[in-house]
């Protein structure tokens, strides 16, 4: 019997009568039928009226169930309770009893009220939002800050512990293999910022000026700020990518899990392998930047290179080139830092990776420019 009753073609009758309605469930409520149930829920509600006090759902003539036909069950009984008429589900076959109770604990939280046009409101909540994330954000990165001196004590107070093998490797990706892309950006930022100013100071008859622009430029300001952006760019988001898939293979939890602190495994070789690389790439950077401008000043400004290298003399001093070294220590340790919690944010999916990946580079290269700012602000202060 219970097989010609799973055979049966997928129907539901509507029996009226004083106390309330009867919505006979029969045959099969499974996707297969899903057109077929689709049509008549519709016309069964229509046919039960507006009058109805009461529904039962009656489902002894049940055959098949699965998620979509419960859920047809399930939507019918909210659309009827709705409409101010009370639904009941009677008689439904035991086996079944716990799919329908799952299916009705879903989708019981209402959607959240949508608030009011005024502007002033959402602009307010907009900026408290900001506000909040930027407070959470700055929290994120003392906290690593914190972790990684602690991290760095510990090294100072047993040496051995400190992954050299793992600092050189990453001083070889972030260090020697960027030296290439660096040299040829920062050759034609120098060739475009001497180019540019032989083509304005030329009105002026200023012409020697331009190679103290270039020089006072490239080694304060310019010089290092390029080759921070540069590294933030390559090596912060490879560092963010790099933790962010090991935070979803769960292989930084294994870690804690087998007594290690990732923080001192992972991360203390990397920011230290920055450490080191930036002031490298840097002076690297600044020696490309004036050997472009000093080629342009050649073919360009028709200077040539014994007066470049002469006026270059007269415009630097050890000076400029000190405040651009100052800085890059610390532009590395606020890439590093940046990349590498944003790397620990990561959530478990690839959505949440690209995610981190792009704060992460937007973050570190925010932040290195602030930085650059302070130290303007610092050395202007000191005379420097």
């Amino acid at each position: 019997m219970e097989n010609e009753i799973s055979d049966a073609t997928p129907s539901l009758v509507v029996t009226t009568g004083d106390r309330g309605a009867t919505f006979g469930i029969v045959g099969d409520w499974t996707a297969r039928h899903a057109a077929t149930l689709e049509a008549q829920m519709e016309s069964a509600v229509a046919s039960a009226g507006g009058e109805t006090r009461a529904v039962t759902l009656n489902a002894a003539g049940l055959g098949r169930l699965d998620t979509y036909g419960a859920w047809l069950i399930e939507r019918l009984s909210r659309e009827l309770t709705s409409g101010g008429r009370p639904a009941h589900l009677a008689d439904l076959p035991a086996r079944y009893h716990d799919l329908m109770e799952e299916v009705s604990q879903t989708h019981r939280t209402p959607p959240p009220a949508q608030r009011g046009g005024f502007w002033l409101g959402d602009a307010l909540d907009r900026i408290w939002r900001s506000t909040t994330g930027l407070g959470h954000s700055f929290e994120i990165f003392l906290n690593m800050l914190g972790a990684v001196g602690l991290a760095v004590l510990r090294v100072l107070a047993k040496p051995s512990r400190f992954r050299l093998t793992s600092a050189v490797h990453q001083l070889d990706r972030v260090g020697w293999r960027a030296v290439p892309i660096i040299l040829l950006i920062t050759f034609l930022i120098g060739a475009i910022i001497a180019q540019q100013g032989f083509f304005h100071f030329r009105r002026f008859g200023a012409d020697d000026y331009v190679v103290d622009l270039v020089g006072i430029l490239i080694l304060r300001e310019i010089g290092v700020l390029i080759v921070a952006i540069m590294v933030a760019g390559r090596s912060g988001s490879s560092y963010t990518a790099e933790l962010g898939s090991m935070k979803m293979r769960e292989e930084i939890d294994a870690l804690r899990t087998m007594g290690f602190d990732p923080v001192e495994i992972l991360i203390l070789p990397r920011i230290a392998a920055l450490v080191i690389a930036l002031p490298i790439l840097t002076f690297l950077g600044a020696m490309s930047a004036l050997y472009g401008g000093g080629v342009v000043a050649w073919l360009y400004g028709g200077m040539s290179p014994t007066i470049y290298i002469a006026r270059l003399q007269e415009a630097i001093s050890i000076t400029h080139f000190q405040v651009g070294m100052i800085k890059a220590p610390f532009m590395a340790l606020v890439i590093g830092i940046v990349s590498c919690s944003q790397g620990l944010q990561v959530r478990g999916s690839a959505e949440s990776l690209g995610l981190e990946t792009t704060t992460s580079v937007v973050k570190a290269i925010f932040l290195v420019i602030v930085l650059d700012g302070l130290f303007a602000i610092f050395f202007a202060s000191i005379g420097m």
